[in-house]
């Protein structure tokens, strides 16, 4: 995404953006060219009209799959799919995947392409998580970035190696 700005634009993007913990995104989207991002667990969208307003002039591919109008009482709060699509067209090419994470990235993952960022949202159920592990994988190139959010709020970048190991941990379960 890279969009470009000024000296005074990073640095307020990098120091002075809240939440602070969504500082860790937009370094990394300041500091990569990213085209591509998926985001699983759209929520109410302030986090992704922030992350889509630090893009680039070029067109930005992004796809958000979250239950949208299927939320339960227990979910955390979000928006409709009608919503999500006349607030964010305007910053990005959009596909959004209404359903269950881990259901709906099994029946999509064939069909939306690579990735140079995914971003995993809290909230999400830890059953669904396990599954959803095994779909990343296959959606992310060595270069890309995998991002997953604590309960706590906080963004963590997870490794190669941890993203393979979540990937092989469903996949056990699988055979046993």
């Amino acid at each position: 995404m890279g969009r470009a700005f000024g000296l005074f634009g990073k640095i307020w993007l990098n120091n002075f953006v809240k939440p602070v913990e969504e500082r860790v995104l937009m370094k990394y989207l300041l500091e990569h060219d990213v085209e591509r991002l998926l985001e699983i667990g759209v929520g109410t969208l302030e986090r992704t009209e922030r992350l889509l307003g630090a893009g680039s002039s070029r067109p930005v591919r992004y796809v958000g799959i979250d239950p949208f109008e299927s939320r339960l009482p227990s979910d955390p709060p979000g928006v409709s799919l009608k919503e999500a699509h006349r607030r964010l067209t305007k910053q990005a090419q959009v596909q959004l995947v209404p359903g269950p994470v881990d259901a709906t990235l099994a029946r999509v993952s064939n069909h939306i392409g690579v990735f140079d960022m995914v971003i995993v949202a809290s909230g999400l159920e830890d059953r669904s998580l396990e599954r959803v592990w095994f779909f990343v994988r296959r959606l992310v190139r060595p270069t890309s970035a995998v991002f997953r959010q604590t309960a706590e709020g906080k963004w963590t970048q997870l490794s190669r190696d941890e993203l393979d190991a979540k990937s092989r941990q469903i996949l056990g379960r699988q055979a046993a």
